[in-house]
């Protein structure tokens, strides 16, 4: 299937995790360009460059926390590849093991503010950033990543739900507010995936998780980024607003 990616500019935040690395090898793969956005792993968005190309990626510092990388980093992305066509959204996730043992009402602002500053305010910054050019082109893709928490709960993870869940809020407004210009905007929504940070998480937890999900396995980042590459493709015709989730069918 030709999923009609040669030569689009895909923005991947995120793109030295485990889900954002895979989803920026898949798009890659399928000849699109791809900007590789990094917070502090500055080394291994390099890596990754060397591995995909520096013909076909560029890496550019775009820290969640900090406002003042998304417009710098978007101009080193259109000088080099052009407007952005597809954007994909990882954001910023807690550490996959402990889950955080405070009371709700006792978590420091300091360590929950980055969460709602990271997954929600810089990526409705960049979205207005992006979106005019995707309307002027009448062609667009948005895809936010999520986690499987924002329907389940869990402990803990108060804080990072909430941001993640504006995000759902988020692309059903926009499905509206954007889909008349050829622009598309979806939820990709990974359950618990087995990879460098789920690595932390013991093992008899894993193997738990595992046996109470129908397909008989935890995801993998690979899963999770075909789901992203397809919805973000033009092979998706004519899905938007919707969440996608990605858990073996929990």
């Amino acid at each position: 299937m030709d999923l009609g990616l040669t030569d689009r500019t895909v923005l991947v935040t995120g793109a030295s995790g485990d889900i954002g690395r895979e989803a920026a090898r898949a798009f890659a793969a399928e000849g699109a360009r791809v900007a590789l956005g990094y917070a502090h792993h500055r080394e291994t968005a390099a890596r990754l460059v060397a591995e995909l190309g520096a013909e076909r990626a560029v890496a550019v510092r775009y820290d969640l926390t900090d406002p003042g990388s998304v417009a710098p980093a978007l101009s080193i992305v259109e000088r080099r590849f052009g407007p952005v066509e597809v954007y994909v959204a990882a954001g910023i996730a807690p550490p996959a093991w402990p889950v955080q043992s405070t009371a709700f009402e006792e978590v420091p602002v300091d360590d929950w503010v980055p969460f709602l500053r990271g997954n929600v305010e810089q990526t409705l910054r960049t979205v207005q950033l992006v979106l005019p050019g995707m309307r002027r082109h009448g062609w667009g893709r948005i895809t936010f990543v999520s986690t499987h928490l924002v329907r389940q709960g869990r402990p803990g993870r108060g804080f990072y739900t909430a941001a993640k869940a504006a995000l759902h809020g988020l692309s059903r407004s926009l499905a509206w507010d954007a889909g008349g210009d050829g622009v598309l905007v979806n939820v990709v929504c990974p359950g618990l995936t087995v990879a460098g940070r789920a690595g932390a998480v013991p093992e008899t937890v894993l193997n738990e998780e595992a046996g109470r999900t129908p397909s008989g396995r935890l995801s993998r980042p690979a899963d999770i980024a075909r789901a992203v590459v397809f919805v973000s493709s033009a092979a998706n015709g004519n899905i938007t607003g919707e969440v996608l989730t990605v858990a073996g069918g929990r």
